[in-house]
């Protein structure tokens, strides 16, 4: 895919609770995104360094998300990860081509590679929205 839907989002700011438009945190940043495909996604309010929080709401909140588990994700989907961590609690959306799109404290938002040695081994799974979450608009593909 190419990532211009999203290339406005790359170099934005980090603020822990930031849903921009010029700062967010990961989750933040997850929503943007899926916005701009169509899909409205729960706002979960944790502070994005509570990653005992970030653990138990994935654990909770899994059931409502479909795991990609074979073949290439779809776009866009939720890379759940281990950031600095023994658990999971980092999010990043996957763009296609082997790219993700993620905020991460001290560093702009910014576009990586799946395959790069440090998150092949810190990605937990690939998450697309279960039926219960309501699509924004009926068509596919990206908006602003």
């Amino acid at each position: 895919m190419n990532p211009s839907p999203v290339a406005d989002l790359v170099g934005k700011a980090f603020a822990d609770g930031g849903r921009g438009p010029e700062a967010y945190d990961c989750w933040g940043l997850a929503l943007e995104v899926f916005r701009r495909f169509g899909v409205e996604l729960p706002d979960y309010r944790i502070g994005a360094y509570d990653s005992a929080a970030i653990f138990r709401t994935y654990q909770r909140e899994k059931r409502r998300w479909k795991e990609i588990t074979a073949g290439e994700p779809p776009v866009p989907s939720l890379i759940f990860m281990r950031f600095n961590s023994a658990v999971g609690n980092h999010v990043g959306v996957y763009l296609g081509a082997g790219r993700f799109i993620h905020a991460r404290e001290k560093a702009f938002s910014c576009i990586e590679r799946t395959d790069h040695l440090y998150w092949k081994q810190a990605i937990v799974g690939y998450y697309v929205p279960g039926e219960e979450f309501k699509e924004t608009a009926g068509q596919a593909g990206p908006r602003k």
